[in-house]
């Protein structure tokens, strides 16, 4: 089944965060307005909720429909990738390989592994703000590389992408470029060295973000988020206030909680 993808935002759920929260649908929700989750599922379409509620429109500040692209794509391959119309909370297929929230990543990875099913070159939620923090901590499709990458394989099969046709085969996340690292060369590229060594720093980060302790439960949101935010003060520290602001789109000063307590006691981001 082929049609468009559609990526939204609307603010998180902090207060004058400069963090959206994202998702996708396969209708236009400025042309069809669709009260609750039942009514889109009635009407045949899928609202892919990416670890959040339902939201019938987006809207953010400088953007007053929250839309972020759209893009002709494979319905039931997204399907496979993410359950649609089902909360990531309880349906542990609705979360696809962002399987802890805060963890593996938060809802633009989530929102990015729905869009992976459109023609290439891929649609990511990259406009959404807040988004080159969360990929700078946790990748463009989350941490569980290995299970993403198998992913794209058990859904694919004769369904492949064009994205990943177009590289010569569904192989997993390599053969799409990084949002960050690209991101991060047209802002940097004109300092090679800092370019190389924030790069650097951006390895040792994921890494650090992907480490797991047997037996040990995940971190809670405050942890998690202070955390976060002590990783990108190393970044502030490296790049200066300046550029570092033209890489995350906000000042160093500013607090980042990319992690909605709310879900990870069992309610979705809002």
């Amino acid at each position: 089944m082929s049609s468009r993808l559609y990526a939204w935002s609307v603010p998180a759920f902090v207060s004058g965060s400069p963090v959206d929260h994202t998702w996708v649908t396969s209708y236009d929700n400025q042309l069809h307005h669709y009260s609750n989750a039942a009514a889109v599922t009635a009407a045949g379409e899928n609202c892919w909720f990416c670890w959040g509620s339902y939201h019938p429109k987006g809207g953010i500040p400088g953007n007053a429909t929250g839309a972020l692209g759209q893009k002709q794509g494979s319905i039931s391959l997204a399907r496979c990738f993410v359950q649609s119309n089902a909360d990531s909370s309880s349906t542990p297929a609705a979360r696809g390989t962002i399987f802890v929230y805060g963890v593996d990543g938060v809802c633009h990875q989530l929102a990015n592994q729905v869009l992976y099913a459109t023609q290439a070159p891929v649609l990511t939620v990259r406009k959404a703000r807040g988004y080159f923090a969360s990929t700078f901590l946790y990748g463009t499709y989350g941490r569980q590389t290995s299970a993403w990458a198998s992913k794209i394989h058990s859904c694919a099969g004769a369904r492949a992408p064009a994205s990943a046709k177009a590289s010569g085969g569904v192989t997993g996340m390599q053969d799409l470029p990084d949002d960050f690292d690209q991101h991060a060369r047209d802002v940097l590229g004109d300092d090679p060295e800092l370019l190389a060594r924030f790069l650097g720093l951006k390895t040792e980060v994921q890494s650090f973000v992907a480490q797991r302790i047997p037996g040990f439960l995940p971190p809670d949101a405050a942890t998690l988020n202070a955390r976060n935010q002590h990783l990108l003060d190393q970044a502030a520290l490296l790049l200066g206030p300046d550029r570092f602001e033209k890489v995350f789109g906000f000042a160093p000063g500013d607090r980042i909680n990319l992690i909605d307590p709310s879900v990870t006691s069992g309610r979705p981001e809002r």
